[in-house]
């Protein structure tokens, strides 16, 4: 084996023995389990249910409860911040100790400027004024990392985002549960995000993004 070939080799094993790392951001405690803002965290759950086995389990140290599994032939622990959303980065920095690390993240969370039944993902974006996601960029110190944004807002006839205004109203808003035929709809979202995960994880988030934008 040629020098070359071997750094080849060796840069392949290092990344495809690290595992990835899935994170829903929610807040935690069943008060929350269905309101908006819990929308990433009810999309992990879902994803878990595909590609991991066993229970899930708590994490004092991380102060997350973790579940693994493997997503094609890649390890991936699935992360559910235990921490109030404006601290998930102290939950995620224990899985994710690294810059080259958190190119293996992917983190999913609800979003404003979608009408629910759709989802984005993106990668190496700001935080677009979302809390949690901001605790995350500040913990990993990069945001070069795959994002799923969920929506959860209303929308017009026309497929147009009818957005809540004001800090209160919004707060009420996120914080308010999903409605029965809210969650039906979000089921088939949860299908297309777990869909989406995998291929991020299979062929990089730009084809990934191809694919479901």
């Amino acid at each position: 084996m040629r020098f070359s070939e071997f750094v080849i080799y060796s840069f392949s094993f290092i990344v495809y023995s690290m595992s990835w790392v899935i994170v829903g951001l929610g807040n935690p405690g069943e008060e929350y389990r269905t309101t908006r803002h819990n929308a990433g965290r009810m999309a992990l759950e879902a994803a878990a249910k595909k590609f991991a086995e066993g229970e899930w389990k708590e994490d004092k140290k991380a102060n997350a409860t973790v579940i693994k599994g493997e997503i094609g032939t890649q390890k991936a622990v699935f992360v559910a911040p235990d921490t109030f959303m404006n601290k998930s980065g102290s939950a995620v920095i224990k899985y994710v100790k690294s810059v080259k690390a958190a190119s293996q993240m992917i983190v999913v969370y609800d979003d404003l400027d979608l009408p629910l039944g759709s989802f984005k993902l993106s990668y190496d974006r700001g935080s677009g004024g979302h809390k949690g996601l901001e605790s995350i960029m500040r913990a990993v110190k990069t945001k070069k990392f795959t994002r799923i944004r969920i929506g959860v807002s209303r929308a017009s006839a026309s497929g147009k985002v009818k957005k809540v205004s004001g800090e209160g109203e919004v707060i009420d808003f996120i914080l308010a549960r999903f409605k029965p035929a809210e969650i039906d709809q979000l089921k088939g979202v949860f299908k297309q995000t777990s869909n989406a995960i995998e291929r991020v994880v299979a062929d990089g988030p730009q084809i990934a993004m191809n694919a479901f934008n």
